[in-house]
């Protein structure tokens, strides 16, 4: 396993993170650091639910179109970006086995991206299975290249970045990207408003736990007392920007302290904390952006009900 990120960097960072956003006018928490043990059991449970259809509608296309991916790509490398459990990811593993050498996933949790990694490799001995620990918003330069690869970057996580991160990203990538690689993108569909709020704001309030989790890692790690309870989960639908914001709304006036940061932050009631955007794309939108960053839309498939996208780029 290469290891480009450690557990002090991540502390670093999270320090970095809470002190800047909750410092600042409006208050921000980056959705990252949702994702603990519990948030990410947390967020396994939101894909299975009904309002929440990202999951199973890429899933719908990969199942499609996997053999289709892998006749036109020749992958020899799969490089997959936040790679996680893996699971939709061996859609494209079986697809590939014809052309595919070596298996490189990337994820910030080691200790995670172990235990995944471990289990792909028994489950395909016939390619290399290469663990990075690393935060793709920092290392993309740092990745294996070469090889023809196939960059995985599925999910809709990048509606997760504000329109220069993204920007930044999809450059950073092509930067790193030979005439024989391509990047392989899951992006979600602007719809109903109210379709895409009930995806963020779940009957059974699965998602507002998983949202308050932010609170709850940075007592923990930041010896903060915040008081989860005392904040109400928020799903709003920002036309202008087209994407969903989840935000965290104080319930009541009241001062947290974060120790490790020697910080007291005033929230007045009824104060909104971003936590997440989720930005939803039209093909053009997806097709101006890439462009922007050196890289040709060849192929966008979706799903019978025409809600998710996967994207096929290359270097233009």
């Amino acid at each position: 396993m290469d290891r480009f990120l450690t557990a002090d960097d991540l502390a670093k960072t999270l320090r970095r993170d809470v002190r800047d956003g909750l410092t600042a006018d409006p208050k921000t928490l980056p959705p990252k650091w949702f994702y603990d043990e519990r948030g990410s059991v947390l967020f396994e449970e939101i894909t299975a639910l009904e309002e929440y259809y990202p999951t199973r509608r890429e899933r719908e296309i990969l199942t499609a179109r996997a053999a289709e991916i892998a006749a036109l790509t020749g992958a020899r490398t799969l490089l997959e970006l936040g790679a996680g459990s893996g699971e939709k990811t061996r859609l494209l593993l079986d697809a590939l086995g014809g052309t595919l050498r070596s298996y490189v996933p990337v994820d910030v949790s080691g200790d995670f991206l172990s235990g995944a990694a471990a289990a792909i490799a028994a489950d395909h001995p016939g390619i290399t299975v290469r663990p990075v620990v690393a935060d793709y918003e920092q290392h993309l330069h740092l990745l294996p290249t070469g090889d023809r690869r196939l960059v995985a970057f599925l999910g809709g996580t990048i509606g997760n970045m504000a329109p220069a991160e993204r920007a930044g990203f999809l450059g950073g990538l092509r930067a790193t990207m030979g005439e024989g690689d391509a990047l392989l993108l899951g992006a979600d569909l602007v719809k109903d408003p109210a379709r895409l709020v009930r995806a963020y704001d779940d009957a059974a309030g699965v998602t507002a736990e998983f949202n308050r989790n932010v609170l709850h890692v940075v007592n923990r790690e930041l010896a903060a007392d915040f008081d989860p309870g005392a904040f109400e989960h928020v799903a709003a639908w920002n036309a202008a920007e087209e994407w969903i914001e989840m935000r965290l709304r104080s319930t009541r006036d009241q001062t947290v302290r974060i120790g490790g940061l020697d910080l007291a932050v005033e929230f007045a009631a009824g104060e909104e904390t971003r936590t997440e955007i989720s930005a939803k794309f039209r093909r053009e939108r997806l097709e101006r952006e890439m462009a922007a960053a050196g890289l040709a839309l060849a192929e966008m498939w979706t799903d019978a009900a025409g809600d998710f996208s996967l994207c096929l780029a290359r270097p233009a």
